[in-house]
């Protein structure tokens, strides 16, 4: 085999150190970087020609800056011309010397050392599309799974799109990518470029991530010019269910770290330079509802899982998803779980025991938040595999195993 001819590779992983989806949702799918072709006016908070308008602020900023400095100096030069006696404001500023200092060197803190480590590693990914209201772009982040040039980023940020660019940490030109796999409900697709000797990123133990974990996101927020931007935070909750406008994320990372526009599909990281989720989402508050520093990002778990499925089908194999038979209400009494709706008649559900009014606590040990999060659990699995589904009914808890079928219709 050649160097040039790809061939999925393993992802690096470290050892351990230790019913319908709601339609509205405060939680809407992580914005990328969209920038119209044809509407260069339209406001920045709806996602479109981010770009030029945030030059534009920053412009006004360095001109109202540039006013008050000649007026500064307007002002200095007739109070020094008033007071010859001093001659103090001639004196030259006090600026610190570092010994065998460059503007390449990496910062002393470990957030300082962590980027540089991870940064070869993220690029941008820019994505064109056509559509009958004209042109657009979308801008996001991506991370290189191989030395071979396999990319992983959000859905969302590839959906739909005619051209791909794919642009390096250092470089300035651009390269052609093409998408390899997608998946919309996970939001992850497969993004190729040609050449070798890229730097793969290195991922986490899923088994390793403690709520509390201090972790940087990485990423080309907002599309500044420059280097990727570097935010900290830390892990604030793990295993979170969010739904969006195409459909429910489940085992999600919630962390306060900041995650603007633009960061979609790039890393966060912890402090030992590993990969713990793909940043994918973030609240917003409305009227009626406040959303501060809530960000989310698919968790190790998570990918790693969906990566090796994206591999199949760029392969030509058929994307499937598991199928159990049971329409779906949240619960109303604030209690946690899933409520059965409905049965349909010789299903795997109905084959269990499955009945109507039967609350889901659980599957396959993993909690069940609500309905959304049992949707996602049953999408994911695969037709004839056995989940084990852990139910309240009335007092009694009881355990049913259901082999799921294959899902040959949506909803």
């Amino acid at each position: 085999m050649t160097d040039n001819q790809w061939n999925p590779e393993n992802i690096p992983v470290a050892d351990p150190v230790w019913t319908p989806v709601q339609q509205q949702s405060p939680l809407p799918p992580p914005p990328p970087v969209l920038m119209s072709a044809s509407s260069p006016s339209s406001d920045l908070a709806s996602g479109s020609s981010r770009t030029s308008i945030s030059k534009k602020s920053f412009a006004l900023v360095a001109l109202t800056a540039t006013i008050a400095g000649t007026v500064g100096g307007v002002v200095g030069a007739k109070f020094i011309k008033n007071d010859q006696s001093t001659s103090s404001y001639s004196a030259p500023l006090l600026v610190a010397s570092e010994k065998n200092s460059n503007s390449n060197s990496v910062g002393t803190t470990q957030i300082a050392k962590v980027a540089a480590a991870v940064a070869p590693s993220v690029v941008t990914i820019s994505s064109t599309t056509q559509t009958a209201d004209g042109s657009g772009e979308s801008v996001g982040t991506g991370i290189f799974l191989t030395a071979t040039g396999e990319i992983l980023t959000n859905a969302h940020v590839v959906e739909g799109a005619t051209k791909i660019q794919v642009r390096l940490y250092n470089e300035t030109e651009p390269r052609a990518g093409k998408v390899l796999a997608a998946d919309v409900s996970n939001d992850l697709a497969l993004v190729k470029i040609e050449g070798t000797n890229f730097k793969p990123a290195q991922f986490a133990d899923p088994k390793a991530i403690r709520i509390g974990d201090a972790v940087i996101a990485i990423g080309y927020a907002l599309n500044l010019d420059g280097g990727p931007s570097v935010t900290t935070g830390i892990v604030s909750a793990l295993n979170r269910t969010i739904t969006t406008e195409n459909g429910a994320l489940n085992g999600l990372i919630q962390t306060d770290t900041a995650i603007s526009s633009g960061n979609s599909g790039g890393p966060l990281v912890n402090y030992k330079a590993e990969v713990v989720g793909i940043n994918t989402a973030v609240a917003r508050g409305d009227t009626s509802t406040a959303a501060n520093n809530i960000g989310f990002a698919i968790s190790t778990k998570e990918l790693l899982r969906v990566v090796e499925l994206l591999r199949k089908q760029s392969n030509g194999e058929k994307r499937k998803e598991g199928y159990l038979g049971v329409g779906l209400t949240d619960r109303a009494d604030g209690g946690q779980g899933a409520v059965i709706a409905n049965v349909q008649s010789g299903s795997p559900a109905a084959k269990a025991g499955v009945k109507e009014g039967d609350v889901v606590l659980a599957i396959n040990d993993e909690p069940i938040t609500g309905r959304a999060g049992m949707i996602a659990i049953v999408r994911d699995a695969l037709p004839d595999e056995t989940i084990a589904m852990k139910l309240e009914r009335g007092k009694e808890i009881i355990t049913v195993k259901a082999t799921l079928t294959e899902r040959t219709t949506t909803g």
